[in-house]
């Protein structure tokens, strides 16, 4: 395994993360709270947070949570999934919150006493942010949002949900507000089945009454927002399926060991040792990346929109790719519901989806290499 990214630092964390995990391995169906309480008392979220307000670093570093998804999604997706929208929905308060909002939050972040989502997606608006229609009125001292949202990762155990909603017209109409689980008008109107096992489900807001002391940022800078924290996570997610890819490659070559067909061990045919070659190439190319791309903001570019772009979209294009081949060295018995690689097969298709899609991806690095 590739480590040229990695400092000591960097491989302590992985080395503490793997020995940590191995208590998320997947027992039968998933159970969403015990899940959340699971990964909280592991004690990862500090790595999501800077130090002055409870974080492990002094700021949040990219290349670390890739090596803590990576480990996660090797065991568990819908750990990972818990962990990493954690990330993802708390960080716009890191962004643009308030002093105020930053003491108040994020602590309780890196203690896991609040988990957050982050409320963007719709069932009109998906890739097209632009379409969102979910709004924001002013009520005397403060807001009314009114609205749906789809597809929102945590909902039902999130605490607190990141909601970006129009104040005004235009890509400059957006605002982003974060609003508590038990707030009036707020509730989570259904539970969504995946694929995969994934906490997920769709929202109403209706009337929904927050201060104007849950308003992220200035009027008008939501899809700033939005957009910023996409930058910082999208490679992460490249890093979940750098943790999927591996499982499934590990699980391959152990498998092709042991079963023998034709009276010797799978692994001496040449057709089988050549997919476990060509994923093995792909897994350390997704690697590299995804750790470029994660070491690139970590040293201070302010937008890495194009390496995190070329990062999600080779390594969760080439684990599909992985995972196919790996369930195909297991014959019949990767088809078999329960086995290692039937789940990865089912889990890793999201991520070639969401934080945008593949498609959305070629379009943000044909833009750049255009200019």
């Amino acid at each position: 395994m590739s480590a040229s990214f990695l400092s000591s630092v960097h491989l302590e964390l992985r080395a503490r993360a793997r020995a940590a995990f191995t208590s998320l391995e997947p027992h039968g169906p998933s159970n969403d709270a015990q899940l959340k309480a699971d990964v909280a008392r592991l004690g990862f979220y500090p790595y999501l947070v800077p130090s002055a307000y409870g974080g492990a670093l002094p700021k949040l570093d990219v290349l670390s949570v890739c090596v803590l998804r990576e480990e996660l999604a090797y065991r568990n997706a819908a750990a990972d999934s818990l962990f990493a929208v954690q990330g993802l929905g708390s960080h716009p308060v890191l962004l643009m919150g308030s002093e105020a909002q930053k003491q108040a939050l994020l602590p309780k972040v890196a203690k896991g006493e609040v988990l957050f989502a982050f409320a963007l997606t719709e069932p009109e608006a998906g890739s097209d942010v632009g379409a969102l229609s979910t709004r924001a009125e002013r009520h005397g001292e403060g807001w009314r949002l009114s609205g749906q949202k789809r597809f929102i990762s945590n909902a039902g155990v999130a605490t607190h949900y990141t909601v970006f909603a129009r104040t005004g017209e235009g890509p400059k109409g957006l605002s982003a507000f974060v609003v508590p689980a038990d707030a009036p008008g707020f509730r989570v109107s259904k539970q969504m089945e995946l694929l995969g096992e994934h906490p997920i489900g769709e929202l109403v807001l209706e009337n929904c009454e927050v201060p104007d002391s849950a308003r992220l940022g200035e009027l008008g800078q939501g899809m700033k927002l939005a957009l910023s924290t996409l930058d910082v996570f999208r490679s992460t997610v490249g890093a979940a399926a750098v943790g999927m890819a591996r499982r499934a490659l590990d699980e391959a070559v152990s498998y092709s060991k042991s079963r023998k067909q034709f009276g010797a061990p799978l692994s001496e045919l040449s057709a089988v040792q050549a997919l476990l070659a060509d994923s093995a190439v792909e897994l350390e190319a997704s690697r590299l990346l995804v750790h470029q791309a994660a070491l690139t903001k970590d040293q201070g570019q302010q937008r890495v929109t194009y390496e995190a772009a070329v990062a999600k979209l080779f390594s969760t294009e080439a684990a599909q790719r992985i995972i196919d081949r790996c369930l195909q060295v297991h014959g019949g018995n990767g088809v078999v519901k329960g086995a290692a690689v039937e789940r990865l097969y089912r889990d890793v298709r999201a991520l070639r989806i969401y934080e945008g899609a593949s498609e959305v991806q070629r379009l943000v690095i044909a833009r750049h290499l255009l200019g």
